[in-house]
This record gives structure tokens, C-alpha cells and sequence, in this order.
């Protein structure tokens, strides 16, 4: 069966603090990993009441600390508001203090509101320009120590702290900007079908475009491709709806400019009955949400359409041990004797 993974955005339940949030990431994955699931990906968000994983690189220490065997990583870091040298350092310590363990996500949006990205600069005076392709390139230089001879930061690559092990690279994306950066250097593919659906045409591009490479310590060879899902799975159709209200309320908030917490169940269903427009504008979104027949049904549709090579799941749920269950369900329904760990 297809290899399963987690994505972790570290929400905050109302009512419970942003240190409770964290401690529950660490929680789910002890959790997630006794299950099986092969990764474990922390997100990157900033100035939410929503999410508290800001710091993916210190949380993934953490986790990575509390775990043993699961890969752990971000999903992912947001590389226009870093030097490459400094994630560069950050990843290549935390791939030599876990060896063969630690993943590098690469992502080019925000994380944020325009406000908080422009608050996150260190020049203030004008928004930052657009150089992603030449971050990633010089990042990747620096963790293959593959920069020119003459180029000006060449001599750091032998400086990073972790050597010999590096982390592995991925782009992470949903656009055709973001298969070709991934493609053209050879780099493994994470399509967020979580924020916009059905783009099998993508996952084609990528591995139409890919070329190839042997480096880093991942295979390289050939394309690699990670499709992410929104997944809540419970014992009925019905519970895991309901359970799915909360991150339905949170997002429709946040499109109208406001951060809230995430609510519990029957408050967000009873926010939405009032708000049937709220439907709507979430009608283009998929959301894997069911019983376990249920969302096997809805994963192996995901599978026919980008044929991936493996699944990451993900959700925003009220309860912490209503997502524990959830991915418990997830991981029985896909793979059964893995779930029954």
C-alpha cells in the first residue's frame, strides 16, 4: 500500500494556550509514528491566534528529539524570508544531530498576511523582491557543495555544521512555477492538493519536466511525488463532518481578515447554519471527511488522479484527541496492519 504522512500545522484549540499547542505536535507524533506513518512535517505560519508553528526548524528538533524512527521535517519553510546560508546551517545541524531523518520543505509563500511578511523583513522600506529559484539554487549549492569555484559564498558549503549528512529537499507548491523548480533540479514534489485541488496536470508536468540527479542522499534519479490531502477520518461520516466544522469556521475567518482560535464542534456548526454562503465558497475544496470506508474512497480517488508516490494528511481539528483518532482511522483504513499498531 501507498506510504502515508503527516502534516502538522500545531493548531490552537480555544482554550487551550499556544504551549499546549506545541506539546500536542510533539504529542501526535510519538503518536503518528507508532502508527507508521513515514513523516512527520511541521508547517510555517506567522501572527495566527490559529496555528503556532512559527519556528518549524526549532519545533522539528523537538519532535525529532521525542521520535525515533519517523522521518521529521517542515512543511515548510518559507524561504523568501530567510538567507539560504542560514537554513542551510539550521537543517544541516538538525540532519547531523538525526541522521537519514530530517526533511527540508521549501515553500515560497508567505506564511502570512502582507503585513506580517513586510513586519518579518529586515529592510522595511519596500516589500522584498521575488528571488525564490535563486534561493533554492544557492541553498541546494550549498548542501551538495555544488556552488562554483567563483562563486562568493562557495567556501561556506564545507563549513555546515552537520557534515557528512545533509537533510533531503523538497519544493512544495500547487502552481506550475513550483513543479518547475522542483523539476529542474531533480528535487522531490510535495502538490498541496489541500489548498487547491484536482491538478493532476501538475503532477504530470513534474514528472514530464524532471531531471535527473544523484545527490543529497535521496534516490534523485527520478521524480518523486508527495500529494497532501485534507483528511478527517472518525468512526461515521456524520462525527467526522461535524468534527471538520471547527477548520471550515477558522478559514472562513480568515478570508474576511480575522484570526480566530479554533472553535469547538458545535459552535462552528452553529456559525455555519446561519451562514449558508460560507458553503459555497468552500464548495471548491476538497475534504477527504468520513467514516474509514469513507475516506478510503476519497484517498484512493486522490491516488487515480496523481498516481503519488506517497500521501501526506492533513487536518485542523478542536480536540487533540480527535485527531489522534483520526489519523488512527486513516492509517486502519488504508493500511490495516499498520493502523492496528
Amino acid at each position: 500500500m501507498i506510504a502515508l504522512s503527516v502534516l502538522d500545522q500545531t493548531p490552537i484549540p480555544e482554550g487551550v494556550t499556544p504551549a499546549q499547542a506545541l506539546a500536542n505536535s510533539i504529542d501526535l507524533a510519538r503518536h503518528c509514528e507508532a502508527l507508521g506513518y513515514q513523516r512527520f512535517w511541521l508547517a510555517e505560519h506567522h501572527a495566527s491566534a490559529a496555528l503556532a508553528g512559527s519556528a518549524p526548524e526549532i519545533l522539528i528538533g523537538a519532535v525529532a528529539n521525542a521520535t525515533s524512527r519517523i522521518r521529521v521535517g517542515s512543511g515548510g519553510i518559507m524561504l523568501p524570508h530567510y538567507s539560504a546560508l542560514k537554513v542551510a546551517e539550521q537543517f544541516s545541524l538538525l540532519a547531523g544531530l538525526h541522521p537519514g531523518r530530517i526533511d527540508l520543505g521549501l515553500g515560497r509563500a508567505p506564511g502570512s498576511d502582507q503585513r506580517t511578511a513586510v513586519a518579518l523583513q529586515q529592510d522595511r522600506r519596500q516589500y522584498a523582491p521575488n528571488q525564490f529559484p535563486q534561493q533554492l539554487a544557492e541553498l541546494i549549492g550549498y548542501l551538495e557543495d555544488s556552488l562554483p569555484d567563483d562563486h562568493p559564498f562557495h567556501a561556506y558549503a564545507a563549513t555546515l555544521p552537520g557534515r557528512p549528512h545533509v537533510p533531503e529537499p523538497w519544493v512544495l507548491g500547487s502552481s506550475p512555477d513550483s513543479v518547475a523548480f522542483a523539476a529542474d533540479l531533480g528535487l522531490p514534489y510535495c502538490l498541496a492538493d489541500f489548498i487547491a485541488p484536482r491538478l493532476g496536470e501538475l503532477a504530470d508536468a513534474y514528472r514530464e519536466q524532471f531531471r535527473p540527479r544523484n545527490t543529497l542522499g535521496h534516490a534523485g534519479d527520478k521524480p518523486h511525488l508527495m500529494v497532501a490531502v485534507w483528511t478527517v477520518c472518525a468512526e461515521t461520516d456524520a462525527e467526522a463532518l461535524r468534527l471538520a466544522a471547527p477548520a471550515r469556521m477558522m478559514f472562513a475567518h480568515l478570508l474576511m481578515g480575522k484570526s480566530i482560535s479554533v472553535p469547538p464542534p458545535e459552535v462552528a456548526q452553529a456559525w455555519l447554519a446561519d451562514r449558508p454562503d460560507v458553503a459555497k465558497a468552500f464548495a471548491s475544496r476538497r475534504v477527504v471527511a468520513g467514516s474509514p470506508a469513507t475516506v478510503r474512497a476519497g484517498l484512493e480517488q486522490v491516488i487515480k488522479e496523481y498516481a503519488p508516490d506517497e500521501l501526506m494528511l492533513v487536518n485542523i481539528l478542536h480536540g487533540h484527541d480527535d485527531r489522534k483518532r483520526s489519523y488512527t482511522l486513516a492509517m486502519d483504513a488504508m493500511n490495516p496492519t499498520k493502523g492496528a499498531a
